[in-house]
């Protein structure tokens, strides 16, 4: 108490004021939660389950929004890193925990920019491309399965609609080029319609050979394909078109050694070189979220989609071990006095995490902080593991990502090793080397296909 009088009497008057409501938001805010939960859940319930299908396309179009913009910060700070790190320096480590927040701080540095259009551009094309860039990339995840069940819309035809999106790509950067009034930016358009134009056709060729041997061109039913195990993953029957599909992939997404529609010791930033503020922030954003599509798309046509690579049940059970999904957690069944002192609990450990730094000397704000972020990475470790077991699409989803940003791992690793080619060569090793290797594996393919039939 004697700490707690002295630390109160030191305050300013500000601190006064908002301490305590920063406390009566922890222990208010959880408990006003719950009891909401309890009088609206109902209602809510049966509202949704009236409309599911308009509540699953809703669901479906904020989820993907609102998962964008994040994982384009997490991959620009993960190439900031592991570029650093493959040069010997340290990187971003000012904005947060070892610079964690610096993509975020430098990405709402760039929509707070002047916003200019020059005075030569076609102002509607040149606003409107950027849009059409950033869109095109975001509806690509509409087909995505991140796990089971978890998947935006399960169309019959989501490869051709995956391709015919994606496709659209190269119009919005054509605009750009075109509408900005700049040679630099002309020749950028160009050059990246030239590049997504020739790379579309061995990208779509390298999975046509998946499509003969699955049977179908929905791509949550190529990853419920992959289960049980990773030797049922694509990539062991189509080396070569996993191969032919990542090649091509970097390309459509203008990466290192194929990012010649930006090159910046040649054409300045290519098609974005009249681009500012938000406008150029959707370009920004459209790279390193195709960066994500194609590693996603990578795991979901070659790599097991959401699957684990073994069976942890079926390992337990071959070694007579209880499986894990035997192992429930039912706090719902212990009442609302339950409910309630679980909404208790998350401010008493805040407050205990805070006295314990408190003690060291520090402020009662950056203790109370601390103390509320330690109990959140506990309780999201926790509720992850209990979820892990529990819910198979949580499990799913863990998977998913863990394959998905080792591609975008590979991505930045090629980045930081790799030089950039010249046009000619990006041209010719398209039409010259995998267009070829992209038909001999769907003739390969396709006769092997008849010749097991006929055994």
């Amino acid at each position: 108490m004697t700490t707690l009088n002295r630390t109160w009497s030191n305050m300013t008057l500000t601190g006064k004021v908002v301490v305590p409501l920063l406390v009566l938001l922890f222990v208010g805010g959880p408990l006003l939660t719950v009891a909401i939960g309890l009088w609206v859940g109902p209602w809510l319930v049966n509202l949704v389950s009236s409309n599911l299908p308009i509540g699953r396309f809703l669901l479906a179009i904020t989820g993907i929004l609102l998962f964008s913009i994040p994982a384009a910060f997490i991959i620009i700070y993960m190439e900031l890193k592991v570029i650093a790190f493959m040069n010997l320096r340290v990187g971003p480590d000012r904005v947060g925990p070892a610079g964690a927040a610096h993509s975020v701080v430098a990405g709402l540095k760039v929509l707070s920019k002047e916003d200019f259009s020059p005075n030569a551009a076609d102002r509607l094309v040149f606003t409107w491309a950027p849009v059409i860039v950033f869109l095109t990339s975001v509806m690509t995840f509409l087909v995505l399965p991140f796990g089971p069940d978890l998947v935006g819309m399960k169309f019959n035809i989501g490869i051709l609609y995956m391709f015919s999106i994606g496709g659209m790509t190269v119009v919005g950067l054509l605009l750009a080029g075109w509408s900005s009034f700049n040679k630099y930016s002309l020749l950028g358009g160009l050059r990246s319609a030239a590049q997504v134009v020739s790379y579309e056709i061995p990208l779509t060729l390298s999975v046509v050979g998946l499509i003969l041997l699955a049977g179908t061109m929905n791509v949550y039913t190529l990853g419920l394909q992959q289960g049980d195990g990773f030797w049922n993953w694509w990539i062991f029957r189509q080396p070569l078109g996993a191969l032919i599909f990542f090649i091509a992939g970097i390309a459509e997404a203008n990466r290192t050694p194929f990012d010649l529609t930006e090159a910046d010791s040649e054409i300045v930033a290519g098609f974005a070189t009249e681009y500012s503020g938000m406008r150029f922030g959707f370009l920004f954003f459209a790279e390193y979220v195709n960066v994500f599509i194609v590693s996603a798309l990578m795991t979901t046509f070659f790599f097991g989609a959401w699957h684990a690579p073994l069976d942890i049940n079926a390992v337990l059970r071959f070694f007579g071990q209880a499986p894990l999904g035997t192992i429930h957690f039912e706090l719902g069944t212990l009442g609302i006095g339950l409910l309630l002192a679980l909404g208790l609990i998350p401010p008493v450990l805040v407050v205990l995490f805070g006295l314990a730094f408190m003690r060291n000397g520090r402020p009662a704000w950056q203790a109370l902080l601390i103390g509320f972020l330690l109990f959140n990475v506990v309780a999201i470790g926790l509720l992850g593991f209990i979820g892990y077991v529990n819910l198979p699409w949580v499990a799913g989803i863990t998977w998913f990502f863990i394959k998905a940003f080792a591609f975008v791992f590979v991505f930045v690793w090629m980045r930081g090793t790799l030089p950039r080619v010249r046009i000619d060569q990006l041209m010719g090793f398209a039409w010259k080397w995998l267009l070829p290797a992209a038909l001999l594996n769907l003739f390969v393919t396709a006769a092997a296909i008849v010749v097991v039939k006929s055994l």
